[in-house]
């Protein structure tokens, strides 16, 4: 493949990624505490939509610090494999291989 032509495919693999960080917008990720007290939503791109906090977990500051800390942690560990494996497919799919760019897109 020529310069221009690796170019071309560079700058059009560029706008695929940046489509699809706009589409992981939309991608939204439910996550729940075990009981199901404390909900949370958020993107694929990790900004967080919703928080709906049980009346019971309002009696105890602690006890909800805890419930934010371990259900929003869970929902962004799953948000952030959605991202990955979304932003790598593009990236893998598109991208000639040019040893030592393999990182140029994360």
């Amino acid at each position: 493949m020529d310069l221009m032509g690796m170019m071309g495919k560079l700058r059009e693999t560029q706008q695929k990624i940046e489509d699809t960080k706009k589409r992981l917008d939309t991608v939204l990720i439910d996550e729940q505490s075990n009981d199901g007290l404390l909900k949370v939503t958020l993107t694929a791109n990790r900004k967080i939509k919703s928080i709906t906090i049980d009346d019971s977990l309002l009696e105890d500051k602690d006890q909800l610090e805890d419930y934010l800390i371990v259900t929003l942690n869970k929902a962004i560990e799953k948000a952030s494999n959605v991202n990955q494996a979304e932003l790598d497919a593009v990236a893998k799919m598109d991208m000639p291989m040019i040893p030592g760019m393999d990182n140029l897109f994360k």
